[in-house]
């Protein structure tokens, strides 16, 4: 075969894999929110219990797998006036946590190889510990002193009247079409929704499995020597080129869980170390925030706008000190790979445990 021929099959299939892998990611979202998204909405029960909030914000997230779509929620209870500001400022810092349980079972697929699980897993759970150390830090401080709530108030106060606006996001228009078509034939075969849910997600599981092992088999091959320069020469050069990076695109596609496990498999093949990755991640932190900032803007209502800013502030205020002290929570997570790779089982637990069992204990005993 022609060289030339081989490089573009190459590549055509890569692109492929990476469509495949990115359906997958909507197929998981889609398929919890069968079951999901009312579980959530009656999750978020009016609290006066910043732990209590911090938990309904995780367990809610995990279960629709999306940050965006919990905030948006909150902002429309923040707005219909059932939640506070202060309730409501814990349930999104939670949502921070719940949604980096995407990367952490992408993650999963490379449970096969030691070595590469090792390095995948530490890279997920990097995103995990820069937010667990966020909240740690700044829910007490706002829970007695307010300073984030205050400054959003502040800055809300000069937003207000700006005209509402709308951004579709070009990688839900290219999967979501696909997934909606395959969640109707599902239900004309099946009624049962939730049972139908409990199928996607197998299905979708089993997709991303193949699509990860695919692309990291490509990664490792013929297209490996074009990504190490891609990402040492152009993307990951900087902590600040990566952290606008992780911005940048994670606004576009209107997605954290999309743009943080799009590298998981790179962490894997070891094209990419955590530390290069870890300002990323952060700036994909930030980049969530732009949906319900755009969903506070229809409503029109002060304190929706509030919470809004309140969900970047806090994002923007974790940056600011983390990034300095990324070997922080760098070192946790490959403490963490570590322990994993050793006893592989460990990584399974650990998904159940900080992602339901625990968020769902504490809100059952409040």
């Amino acid at each position: 075969m022609h060289p030339t021929l081989k490089k573009a099959l190459h590549v055509l299939e890569f692109l492929a894999v990476l469509y495949l892998f990115f359906l997958c990611i909507e197929m998981m979202g889609g398929s919890f929110k069968l079951f999901g998204k009312d579980a959530a909405r009656s999750l978020m029960v009016v609290t006066d219990n910043p732990i209590v909030g911090l938990m309904i914000g995780v367990l809610a997230t995990s279960i629709v797998q999306s940050s965006s779509t919990t905030t948006s929620i909150v902002v429309g209870m923040v707005a219909a006036g059932t939640l506070s500001i202060s309730q409501a400022v814990p349930m999104v810092m939670g949502a921070n946590i719940g949604t980096t349980i995407t990367s952490v079972i992408v993650s999963l697929g490379h449970l096969r190889r030691r070595r590469e699980f090792e390095l995948a897993f530490a890279g997920a759970t990097v995103h995990d510990f820069f937010n667990l150390l966020a909240v740690t830090l700044f829910l007490p401080l706002e829970w007695l002193l307010h300073p984030i709530q205050s400054a959003a108030t502040w800055i809300s106060s000069l937003l207000v009247g700006v005209e509402g606006a709308t951004f579709s996001s070009p990688l839900k228009a290219i999967v979501k079409p696909l997934v909606e078509l395959l969640q109707q034939l599902g239900e004309r075969i099946w009624d049962n929704q939730v049972g139908l849910g409990v199928v996607f997600i197998l299905l979708a599981l089993g997709l991303l499995i193949f699509s990860l092992s695919r692309m990291v088999c490509i990664m490792r091959g013929a297209l490996a020597k074009r990504l190490e320069v891609l990402v040492d020469h152009y993307l990951f050069t900087s902590v600040m080129r990566a952290f606008v990076i992780g911005i940048l695109v994670t606004a576009i596609v209107q997605s954290s869980s999309v743009t943080t496990s799009l590298v998981v498999p790179m962490l894997g093949a070891g094209i990419i170390r955590v530390e290069r990755v870890f300002p990323y991640m952060v700036g994909a932190n930030i980049g969530t925030t732009i949906t319900a900032l755009l969903a506070s803007f229809v409503t029109g209502c002060p304190a929706a706008v509030t919470i809004a800013i309140c969900h970047l502030l806090f994002n923007l205020f974790g940056s600011a000190v983390f990034l300095p002290l990324s070997f922080v929570p760098i070192g946790l997570a490959r403490w963490l790979g570590r322990q994993t790779a050793r006893r592989r089982w460990v990584a399974l637990i650990y998904v159940l445990v900080a992602f339901f069992a625990v968020p769902g204990i504490l809100i059952l005993l409040s």
